[in-house]
Formats: structure tokens, C-alpha cells, sequence
């Protein structure tokens, strides 16, 4: 090399050297096809002592620059973090497995322990994945920290590929006695789907290292929320939860309001777009109550979420200390809605804290869509699903001394079963059997006992829920020895959503027993307040049962 040469590669050096062990290039705009083309970034590589990492995004590598790449990489054993995102810009499809894999070489052959390994911006798709699978697999992945894959095309094939070697690497390290402990996870706009995020769930929850997921815009729904969460629920370091626009609602809501709840450690959450709705809200708000005890961010924006479940996550926010932002922009809230809630933070002075209001999902909002709008008494849907079947409900079985078996992970049951017994004419029998059975749910934890209400008031037809309607008709008969008898019939009706739900049409006698049991001791003032809240926002019912309803709220005002 000319005297001439070594000169302009020192003082090219000189500028790519950023300090702290990392050599840059990023940006640069380079075209790389060749070993020539490369010749000072190699030379630059054989030189630098101590390389931790090489930055080359932002350039295009080709398959014979890679390869020279790879070479100066072999003597880098101290390297640690490779920045790589954006580097294949007009390359073809099929040059880019073959570039990775002659770099992954490069540093397994020195023996390197990668922390960092960003690849994102590569549009290299499942092909591509397997460019890096050897290196994932390898003892130079076992130390891995952070790997960001971030809009690279992964696909459904992708996903399960990049799931396989990560499993594999997990398992080889574990074996040598150094399990890996990967800690910020980042994999969004890759359309993964349900089986992509399911396969990768299964990974995570081995791990159960942690601290970041960011998978946002993977066209994942319930089934593949539902492993996600399972995932989280065993990653207890958790701190970023980010899957912003895929597709929760209720299903997916619940199984992650779940998980949330073993979780001490989350400081922020994104369920931006993703259809948390009104249910999957109110059953977050539980969880806000009674859990997430440091967290600062909190984003249900775009989620369908009506005005009642609104206030009630606001309500349970304003208990957090640490909490910095709230953002519940674009639900179904309308001005009324807005005002409330702005309203809420200034009373508390946490004005700042809510994120801005500037719009609202129109359609939902004046009530031309189903999915949104709170229903009326003669539509109903449903919030976790149930059979449908014919049952008796025999007032002999609600005598005092007489145990009711009251399942409180299944709230379907649950109220089914209040419902029936409250159907009857009241009675001192049938309230201490209601009775039985509210001071059984309503002890649960704050999520099933929000689970319970929400699900009532779906049933009562006081709230919109999700689901296929089924149409039930009650009628009591009257037996011998003056025995009431509750006989339900289910027919099928029209709905739209998932599952199907058996509606008991409202009766002045449902809401006595409510307002009976609102007085109780075993009824406490959040569960209160999440009543109040929906029926102050909707409480409408059949002329019929108006005064009851009026009662019922005046009582619930009383106890908030």
C-alpha cells in the first residue's frame, strides 16, 4: 500500500474511531460490492485494538464484501456489539443470507460473546433468518443481551426459525452451565401472525429473562396475544410490554390483564390499536388497582374503549405514583367523555399527565357501530362466552345451610348463576343465596371480581360486550308446596363477534337483589365505583324496571 494511501486511511480512521472500543460507518451511504471496495474498512478492522463494536448501517454490503468483512473479523475477539441494521439497501434477496452467514463466521471464528445484534431494516425475510441462524445457535450468541430484528419481513416462517435458535441456544448454554438471558427482544413489522409470535412466545417464557418485548404491527390476534402473555407472566423482569396495533379484544385483553397481574416490574405498556375495548379496559383498570406498582406509561389509545371504562382506568392511574402519561386518545369517549376525564386529572393535579384528547373515533362515538356503542336492553353480547343449554334453578337448593358451588375463574357461570337465583321473586332465601355467591366472587382478586361485574352488566344489557347473542327467555313456575322454579330457555339470535352469549332479559327483581347487595359488607367501594361509573354513563332500562334502576343508582352514589 502507497505511503499516500496509509495517510488518507489514518486519517479516515481517525474519524470512524467514536471511542469507548466502536468503530462507525454508519450513514455513510457506501456501496460495498467488492473485497476492493472494502479494502480501508478492512484495514481500519485489522488495526483498531480492542474493537467492542462495528457500526455499518446505513450502507449496502454486498456478498464479496462481506466476505472480506468477515476475515478482518476473525482476529476481533473482543467484540461485542454489531450494529448492522439497514446495510443491504438494492441488494437481491438471495445475496443477503450468504453476506450474514460469511459475517456470523467472522465471529464465531474469533470467539467473540455478542451483547448486541441489530439487524433491523432488512428486508432479508425468512431466507435471511437463516443467514443468522448458526450465529444465534453458537457460544457467540450465548451472552446475548439485546437483539432487535426490527421490520425485516421475518414472516410466519421467519418467526419460527428465529424461535428454533433461540430455544437451541438457550438449551447449548444452558447445558455449559451459562443459560442465555436475552433482555430487550425487538421484532416489530414483520407479520409474524398467531403461529410467527406463538413460537416465539414459547422462547421467551424459557428464557424468562426478560426485560423488553417490543413486537408493534404483527397482525398477531387473541390466540397469539394469549402466548404472549402466558410468556410474560414468566419473564418477572419485565419492564416494556410494547404490542402496538395487533388485535387483543377480549379474549387477548383478559389473558394479558392476567398476566399483568404477577408482574411487579412493568414501567410501560402499548396496547395502542389494539382493540382492548371496554371490557379488556375495565379489566385493566383492576389490574392498575391492584398491581403494576411502578408503572409510568400506559397507552389504550385507539382501542374502542367507551366513556365508563375510560374514567375507570383514569381512576385507577391517578393512584400510581410514579405514573407520568396516559394516552386514551381516539376511543369512543366524545366531548362529554373528554371533559370527564380531563376533569378527573385536574381535580387530582395530574392535568400533565394525560395525553392528548384531539380525537375521537367518530363513527364510534355517535353510536353507529356495534362493536362500540353501549348497548340497549334488547341486545347483548358477550364478555367470556358460555354454553348454551337448558338449566333449572330450584329454590330447595337456595336454603340457608345449602352450599352453592360459585366457580370464580369462570364469571359466565358465575352470574349465570345469580341471575337465575335473583330471577325469582325476592325472597330472605333467595338474597342470603345471592348473597352466598357475591361474597364468593367479590372476595376473588380485583381482575375476577371486575371480571364478574363487567360480565353482569353485559348480561343485564347495561353494557356493549363483545360476541354472538343468544336470546334467553326466563319464566318461573310455580310448583307444588310453593316452589319456585327458574327454567331458561336459549335461543339463538343475531350478533356479531366471538363466542356465543346467553342474554336474561333485566328484570325489576335482578336489580333489587343488586341494590340489596350493594349495602353489604362483603361489597366494596371499587366495586361500587365500577358500577356507578357504567350505569351513570348508561344506565338505561325497560320502563319496567326504571325505578329500580333510579334506586339502584342513588344507593351506589351513596357508597362512592
Amino acid at each position: 500500500m502507497a505511503e499516500e494511501d496509509v495517510a488518507q486511511l489514518a486519517e479516515a480512521l481517525s474519524k470512524t474511531h467514536v471511542g469507548d472500543g466502536e468503530l462507525s460507518y454508519r450513514g455513510r451511504g457506501l456501496k460495498l460490492d467488492t473485497a476492493e471496495s472494502v479494502e480501508g474498512l478492512v484495514w481500519e478492522i485489522a488495526q483498531y485494538q480492542g474493537l467492542r463494536a462495528l457500526r455499518l448501517e446505513g450502507n449496502t454490503v454486498g456478498v464479496e464484501a462481506a466476505q472480506a468483512i468477515a476475515k478482518a473479523l476473525e482476529t476481533k475477539e473482543q467484540l461485542e456489539k454489531c450494529h448492522w441494521s439497514d446495510m443491504f439497501t438494492g441488494r437481491l434477496r438471495s445475496e443477503i443470507p450468504t453476506a450474514l452467514r460469511s459475517l456470523g463466521s467472522g465471529i464465531m471464528s474469533a470467539g467473540a460473546r455478542l451483547s448486541e445484534l441489530d439487524l433491523s431494516d432488512n428486508a432479508f425475510g425468512p431466507d435471511g433468518v437463516r443467514g443468522v441462524e448458526q450465529l444465534l445457535r453458537s457460544p457467540s450468541c450465548h451472552s446475548l443481551k439485546l437483539l432487535r430484528l426490527n421490520n425485516c419481513g421475518l414472516g410466519v416462517g421467519g418467526g419460527k426459525i428465529l424461535a428454533e435458535a433461540l430455544t437451541e441456544c438457550h438449551r447449548r448454554s444452558s447445558a455449559l452451565g451459562a443459560p442465555l438471558r436475552l433482555q430487550v427482544f425487538v421484532a416489530g413489522r414483520n407479520r409474524l401472525e398467531n403461529e410467527g409470535a406463538t413460537a416465539l412466545a414459547q422462547a421467551f417464557q424459557l428464557m424468562g429473562s426478560l426485560e423488553e418485548i417490543h413486537m408493534p404491527q404483527n397482525g398477531i390476534n387473541h390466540s397469539g396475544v394469549r402466548a404472549l402473555a402466558s410468556a410474560a407472566q414468566h419473564n418477572p423482569g419485565l419492564r416494556v410490554l410494547n404490542l402496538n396495533d395487533n388485535t387483543f379484544t377480549k379474549r387477548g385483553s383478559l389473558a394479558m390483564a392476567q398476566a399483568l397481574r404477577h408482574l411487579r416490574n412493568v414501567q410501560v405498556i402499548n396496547f395502542g390499536d389494539c382493540l382492548v375495548r371496554t371490557e379488556g379496559a375495565i379489566a385493566l383498570s383492576a389490574v392498575l388497582r391492584e398491581g403494576l406498582p411502578v408503572l409510568k406509561e400506559l397507552n389504550l389509545s385507539y382501542g374502542e374503549i367507551t366513556e365508563a371504562a375510560a374514567l375507570l382506568v383514569a381512576q385507577a392511574v391517578l393512584e400510581k405514583p410514579q405514573m407520568e402519561k396516559v394516552d386514551l386518545n381516539g376511543n369512543c369517549l366524545g366531548e362529554e367523555g373528554c371533559d370527564l376525564l380531563r376533569e378527573a386529572m385536574e381535580v387530582m393535579d395530574r392535568a400533565d399527565m394525560l395525553a392528548s384528547l384531539s380525537k375521537q373515533n367518530g363513527v364510534n362515538c355517535n353510536g353507529n357501530s356495534p362493536s362500540c356503542k353501549l348497548q340497549s336492553p334488547t341486545e347483548i353480547a358477550s364478555y367470556l362466552g358460555s354454553r348454551s343449554s337448558e338449566k333449572d334453578v330450584d329454590c330447595e337448593d337456595m336454603r340457608p345451610g345449602r352450599e352453592l358451588q360459585v366457580d370464580v375463574d369462570d364469571p359466565e357461570r358465575a352470574v349465570d348463576l345469580l341471575l337465575k337465583i335473583s330471577s325469582v321473586e325476592s325472597s330472605q332465601a333467595v338474597l342470603e343465596a345471592a348473597d352466598a355467591v357475591l361474597k364468593t366472587v367479590l372476595s376473588a382478586s380485583l381482575l375476577q371480581s371486575h371480571c364478574f361485574l363487567t360480565t353482569l352488566l353485559v348480561k343485564m344489557g347495561l353494557l356493549k360486550g363483545e360476541g354472538k347473542v343468544n336470546r334467553v327467555h326466563v319464566c318461573v313456575l310455580q310448583g307444588e308446596g310453593k316452589v319456585n322454579r327458574v327454567h331458561v330457555c336459549v335461543l339463538q339470535g343475531e350478533g356479531k363477534g366471538e363466542g356465543k352469549v346467553n342474554r336474561v332479559p333485566l328484570v325489576s327483581a335482578h336489580l333489587s337483589c343488586l341494590i340489596h347487595a350493594v349495602q353489604q359488607p362483603y361489597f366494596h367501594q371499587h366495586h361500587a365505583l365500577l358500577l356507578h361509573t357504567v350505569l351513570s354513563r348508561n344506565g338505561k332500562a325497560p320502563k319496567s324496571c326504571s325505578n329500580a334502576l333510579e334506586s339502584l343508582q342513588e344507593v351506589l352514589k351513596r357508597r362512592c
